[in-house]
C-alpha cells in the first residue's frame, strides 16, 4: 500500500535528504516483525501437523473402504456348488455367509411365447390399413385369461405399412415387452413375435380392418389377427413359469432368474432334471481369505510405519499429538480384541485367529500356520468374519477408521486436526489485527515524520536567507 505521507514529502522537496516514507515503513515493520514471524512459524508448523494427521486419518479410511469393497463383492463368501452344475448356476448375495445343503429339481423352465404368423409374398407386402389390438394375458390350451392390470397395445396401421414396418413398431411401441421381426421362410415371409418369460406374459393378436369388406387374406390387417381357439400352427411356443422344487417345496418363477431364496441365493435355471434332485452345498473360499488377510497386513504396515514416522517422539510431526497416541494404542490392540462377540466357544473371535499378530516395532506380520489352523478347524466361523456386517474384519476396521475421524472427540485425529485448524484460524486473526496495527503506526509516523520534515525545510529555509545576508554585509564592507 502507498504511504500516504509520500506526496507531502515530494512537494516539500525532501529538504533533509532522509527518505522519511521508508523510514516509517521500516519502524512500522520492525515493531511488529517478532511477532508476526513467530505466528507465521507457529502457522507453519500447524499446518504441517494438519497434514500429517488428515494423511493418517484417511489411510485409514482408504483401507476400510478398500475391505469393504472386497467383502461386498462377495469374492471371499463360501461359494455354492451344484451337484449337477448343468441344472443351474448358484450366486449369493455379497456380503452373506450362507452355509448348508439344499436339494434342487427344476420341473419346468420359464420360456417366451413365440407366434409365427401366416406367410406372406414378401417382406415388403401391405398388411392393410386398420388397428392393431395386442391383450396380454395368459394361453391355455384354446383358452386365453387377459391380464386386467395389464392395458392392451393398440397400434394404428397406415395403408402404406408393410410386414417389416410393423414388426418394427410391434417392439418401439410395446416398450420391450415384444420383440418381433420378419423370417424369410419357404413359404414366404412370416412375422414372429417374441414376449417375455412367464405364463402371464402370454398375449393375443386381433386385427381390426378398416376395409368396408374385410377378407382373411393378405394384404387385409385381420389375416395377421391370432387366437389360441383359432390357432392352426401359429402358436410355436406357450409362455410359462419355471417351476422347481427346493427341499421338495415347490416353486414358480416368470423368469429363469430365481431371486429370494434362502441365505441369499439366486439361482440361474438351465434345465430341468426331473425325478434326479441334486445338492446345493456352500464352501468356503480359503485362498481368497488369505490373500486378503495377507493384503490387509501389507495395509496395515504401510499405516504403522507412517505412524512410527510422523509421531515419532523427536523429529516426528504428531510427536505428542493426542491423536497420534491413541490410534497406536488402538493398533496395538487390534489382534486381542474380541470382534465376533457372539462366536460359540471354540470358534474365531479375534483378528488373532485370522493370523494377525503384532510385532514389537508396532508394525504387523500374518500368521499362516494359525490361519491356516482356523480354516481347517472353523471354516464356517472364519468367513463370518468376512462379511458386511456389524461384526467382523471389516466392522472392526470401518469402526476404527470413523471413530479416528471424530472430530469431536479430542482424542482422536479428527480431534487433533479441529483443534490445530482453530489454532490457525486463532493466528490468522492475530496476523490481520498485527497488520491493522502496524498499518496504523506508519500513518502515525508518516504524520510526525512529516511535520518534522516541515520544520527542517522551514530551518533550512531561514538558513539559506541569513547566509545570503551575511555574503551581503560582507560584500559591502
Amino acid at each position: 500500500m502507498d504511504n500516504p505521507g509520500s506526496s507531502i514529502l515530494t512537494a516539500l522537496g525532501a529538504g533533509s535528504g532522509i527518505n522519511f516514507i521508508q523510514l516509517a515503513d521500516d519502524l512500522s515493520d520492525a515493531t511488529y516483525a517478532f511477532q508476526r514471524d513467530n505466528l507465521e512459524q507457529r502457522n507453519a508448523s500447524l499446518e504441517a501437523r494438519i497434514s500429517a494427521a488428515s494423511l493418517l486419518r484417511g489411510s485409514l479410511s482408504e483401507l476400510a473402504s478398500a475391505l469393504g469393497d472386497r467383502v461386498r463383492n462377495g469374492d471371499l463368501a463360501p461359494r455354492a456348488q451344484l451337484g449337477n452344475p448343468s441344472v443351474a448356476t448358484v450366486t449369493t448375495a455379497a456380503g452373506t455367509s450362507p452355509a448348508g445343503a439344499f436339494s434342487l429339481e427344476v420341473t419346468a423352465l420359464a420360456q417366451s411365447q413365440t407366434l409365427v404368423s401366416r406367410s406372406y409374398a414378401s417382406a415388403s407386402d401391405l398388411v392393410g390399413e386398420g388397428n392393431l389390438r395386442i391383450r396380454f394375458g395368459t394361453v391355455d390350451g384354446a383358452g386365453f385369461s387377459e391380464d386386467a392390470s395389464r392395458a392392451a397395445l393398440d397400434i394404428a396401421i397406415a395403408a402404406d405399412e408393410t410386414l417389416t414396418s410393423v414388426a418394427s413398431r410391434i417392439g418401439s411401441e410395446s416398450g420391450g415387452a415384444l420383440t418381433a421381426y420378419v423370417a424369410q421362410g419357404p413359404t414366404g415371409a412370416q412375422l414372429v413375435i417374441k414376449g417375455e418369460q412367464g405364463a402371464v406374459n402370454g398375449f393375443t393378436l386381433e386385427g381390426q380392418s378398416s376395409s368396408a369388406s374385410p377378407t382373411d387374406t393378405p394384404g387385409d390387417l385381420g389375416y395377421l389377427s391370432w387366437s389360441p381357439a383359432s390357432d392352426s400352427g401359429e402358436l410355436r411356443q406357450t409362455a410359462g413359469d419355471a417351476v422347481f422344487l427346493l427341499d421338495t417345496v415347490e416353486q414358480r418363477s416368470q423368469s429363469n432368474t430365481v431371486t429370494g431364496l434362502p441365505q441369499g441365493m439366486t439361482l440361474e435355471l438351465r434345465q430341468t432334471n426331473i425325478g434326479a434332485p441334486t445338492t446345493i452345498t456352500f464352501s468356503n473360499n480359503q485362498s481368497a481369505i488369505t490373500q486378503v488377510m495377507s493384503d490387509f497386513v501389507a495395509a496395515m504396515n504401510d499405516l504403522a510405519e507412517l505412524l512410527n514416522e510422523t509421531a515419532a517422539a523427536f523429529g516426528g510431526t504428531l510427536a505428542n499429538d493426542a491423536g497420534a497416541r491413541e490410534l497406536k494404542r488402538d493398533l496395538a490392540r487390534l489382534t486381542s480384541a474380541t470382534v465376533m462377540p457372539g462366536a460359540a466357544p471354540g470358534e474365531p473371535s479375534t483378528l488373532a485367529d485370522l493370523g494377525l499378530s503384532l510385532n514389537r516395532d508396532g508394525t504387523f506380520r500374518l500368521d499362516t500356520a494359525r490361519l491356516e489352523e482356523t480354516l481347517a478347524t472353523s471354516p464356517e466361523g472364519a468367513a463370518a468374519m468376512f462379511t458386511a456386517g456389524p461384526f467382523g474384519l471389516f466392522a472392526t476396521i470401518d469402526n476404527l477408521a470413523r471413530e479416528t475421524a471424530l472430530t469431536t472427540d479430542p482424542g482422536s485425529l479428527g480431534g487433533s486436526v479441529r483443534r490445530y485448524n482453530n489454532q490457525v484460524e486463532r493466528n490468522e486473526e492475530r496476523l490481520t489485527r498485527i497488520a491493522e496495527q502496524q498499518d496504523r503506526l506508519r500513518e502515525r509516523l508518516t504524520r510526525d515524520l512529516v511535520a518534522a520534515e516541515t520544520r527542517i525545510a522551514s530551518s533550512q529555509s531561514t538558513l539559506t536567507f541569513l547566509q545570503q545576508q551575511v555574503e551581503i554585509w560582507n560584500a559591502d564592507s
